[in-house]
This record gives C-alpha cells, structure tokens and sequence, in this order.
C-alpha cells in the first residue's frame, strides 16, 4: 500500500517537474542581433576607407563586382530589414525527445537608418528549446516532518519514471520539456569613429537596448511561464511568472580584426533589470562579453564562431546565471536577399549545479497532489537551421 502510495507520488512528481524545471534554464543572451547590427555598420566603415569615391549600392563581399548607387559608410540607410524562419535539433540528456525536431520560430527584425552615424531596430525574435541536464535519473526525495519512516520502502531517492530505490540507481525517463522563449528588442545605434590607427579611422557601434522577454512552456496548464518550484533555501513558491524579465542595457562594439576574408569584433554590454521580480536579490550591472569571428572562404560563403558569457537574471533566480555559450556556423548566400544558416549553439550556467532536478519536495501529505522540485542549472545543446531574406545592405557577406 505504502510502496503504491509512494509510486503515486513519483509520478505527480515527474509531471510537476515536468512543468517547474524549464524556470532555471537559459542558452543564449538576448544580445545577438545588437551584434548583427554593430557588424554591419562597423565593416562597412571600415571597408569604405580602403575604396575610392563612387557609386556602389553596397559594400560587396570580397570579390564582388559593385553596382550602381550610393556607397554604405557605416550604418545602413532607410528602411531596412531581414526576416526568418528557423527549426532546431537538441542533443544531450533529453532522453527521447532529443530525437525530434522542435517547433520552429520566427525572427523579424525592421529598421531606419536616419544617416550612416545613426539608426534605430525594432527586433522579435522566438527561442525554442530543450534543456540538456532535465533528466537527472533518480533524485533525492524529500518527505514532510512526520511521515512514518519504513526502511527499504520510504525511497531515498525516486526515479522520475515513477519507481522508487533506496540505492539511487536506475534510469532516467524521456521529459518532453519545449520551452519557446520570445523576445523584444529596440535598439538605438550609433557608429562613432574614435581615432586613427596608421591612417585609419576606429569606428565602435555604442547600442543603447531595451528588452523584453517572454516565455511559454508547454507543460505549465496554460499558464504561460508560472510554474512551481522550490528555492535552493527550501521554500516553495508559486505563481511566478519564472522567465518574464525586462532588461536596460548599454552595448558597445569595437573591432579587433580586419583583413579581405577576415573580420572579428568584441562587445561588451553592461545590462541592469527594468525592476526585480520573485527571487532577485540585487540589481547592479551584469556584464555580458561576446566574441565575433567570421571568415569568408568565398564571396557568398560566411564561416563564423561567437563565444560568449552572458548573464541570464530570471524571476527564478536569487543571483545571476553566469552562462557561458559558443554558436559556430555557416551561412550562404542565396542570391541579392536571401541567405540559409546553419548553427550550432550550447552553453549553460556554470555557477547553478547540478543540472536538471536537485531534488523532489513533498510539501505535505498527500504526495501524490503536493510534490515539487528544486531545479538546478539547465544546459541547451542544439543544431538550428535558418532560412531568411532581407534587406541587400543588411545581409553581410
């Protein structure tokens, strides 16, 4: 009777886990489209000063013959925008789901150029995942003070399949656990040229950004992102919205490497919360750093790595996630305004361990209806396959 009730038990257990354990995790910062656009201006710039004056519609890839209209100096002038639609592949601990492909997303990105020194970018863009780490086999169980102890029946551990073990062995059970993160951001760019190096100008792009995020996971009832769970001190809560946050940050972008097939920047962008929310204890500056390198083999052809180390701050989270990440890729281009992508990204933080589910809490009897878990990092590992077109002067190759 006892070892049914404590099946019963591990089962609403895996299912409430199921809903919580998306509320830690995070892969990628909201910052790469401030990038995108930092690039373009600052290659054009830099690839302006080594062309007499003419007329070119743009700043063509390497090797390209130009065509008739005005030079692009820094940033892109006018209307401006690039759209696109992507699928993506998990890898990792997500037991058999991992075999799937995931619900696709969508990005938009529209943008004026009122000169090539200044622009501002409105910036949706959808995040669709599974964490890596969510299937942590068999976990620690915690009973309520007063439940009769039975040895060899009260589990030390529960499998999240539903079985139980006084030894902690077993197998992991495949979680279903798509999130789809979605993001808004509007930026305001400026291309400011900060001195000379042997005849040179340095343009830097500086990006003040606002951002908003949003989140549905698709095991919370409905309920958008407010699932339950239990803090790393032990107390339950419920009714937070765990991954809607708004963020001001302050972006700038300074190259490093410039050469006919090679380009590479660095940005460093210092972001505070709009306000705090749930868990968050303090509110001074997180630092978020990314590394671009691109290399062009061909004129249509972009290989590129982007390190980073961001800071995720969620509703869910007393501190800072300090996530470290890498997306490696190659992107073709399909003609004057499309282009295919494809990218591989991963990372996750490295000071909330375990990943996946620390334990299981039974807040009181019955288990069966008052089982919760406390969540540790997650970890994202995905191939994504992008296709999308755009605006010429933004598409850079």
């Amino acid at each position: 009777m006892l070892r049914s009730f404590l099946r019963a038990s591990a089962v609403f257990a895996f299912v409430t886990a199921l809903v919580a354990a998306p509320a830690l995790a995070d892969v990628t910062g909201p910052f790469g489209t401030v990038v995108r656009g930092a690039n373009t201006a600052i290659k054009n710039a830099m690839n302006t000063q080594s062309m007499p004056n003419g007329t070119i519609a743009q700043v063509p890839p390497v090797g390209q013959a130009p065509v008739g209209g005005k030079a692009q100096i820094g940033l892109p002038t006018g209307f401006n925008y690039t759209i696109d639609f992507s699928v993506a592949r998990p890898y990792g601990n997500v037991g058999s789901f991992g075999s799937k492909w995931m619900q696709g997303g969508t990005d938009v990105v529209a943008g004026w150029g009122f000169s090539p020194k200044m622009a501002v970018v409105a910036n949706y863009y959808e995040l669709q995942h599974y964490p890596v780490g969510f299937n942590s086999g068999q976990v620690p169980f915690f009973l309520p003070n007063g439940f009769p102890p039975t040895p060899g029946v009260n589990p030390s551990c529960v499998d999240l399949s539903g079985a139980t073990s006084s030894t902690c062995t077993g197998i992991s059970a495949p979680v279903d656990v798509t999130t789809k993160d979605k993001f808004f951001l509007g930026l305001w760019e400026n291309l400011i040229n900060v001195g000379k190096f042997r005849g040179r100008s340095i343009p830097i792009v500086v990006t003040p950004t606002y951002v908003s995020r949003w989140s549905q996971v698709n095991a919370s009832g409905g309920n958008g992102d407010v699932v339950a769970f239990v803090d790393l001190s032990g107390v339950p809560h419920f009714g937070i919205s765990t991954r809607t946050t708004q963020v001001y940050s302050l972006a700038v972008t300074v190259p490093f490497l410039k050469t006919p097939k090679m380009f590479g920047t660095f940005t460093v962008a210092p972001s505070w919360l709009v306000h705090t929310a749930g868990m968050n204890q303090v509110n001074h500056a997180q630092l978020y750093q990314i590394l671009y390198l691109e290399f062009n083999p061909t004129p249509s052809t972009k290989i590129f790595l982007e390190p980073q180390s961001s800071r995720d701050y969620l509703p869910a989270d007393p501190y800072a996630q300090h996530v470290v990440a890498y997306f490696a890729g190659i992107a073709q281009h399909l003609g004057p305004m499309a282009f295919v992508q494809l990218v591989l990204n991963s990372g996750g933080p490295t000071n909330y361990s375990p990943y996946g589910i620390k334990q299981l809490n039974c807040l009181q009897l019955p288990c069966s209806q008052n089982t919760v878990p406390t969540v540790g990092g997650l970890k994202a590992t995905q191939l994504q396959i992008q296709i999308g077109i755009g605006s010429p002067s933004v598409i850079q190759f």
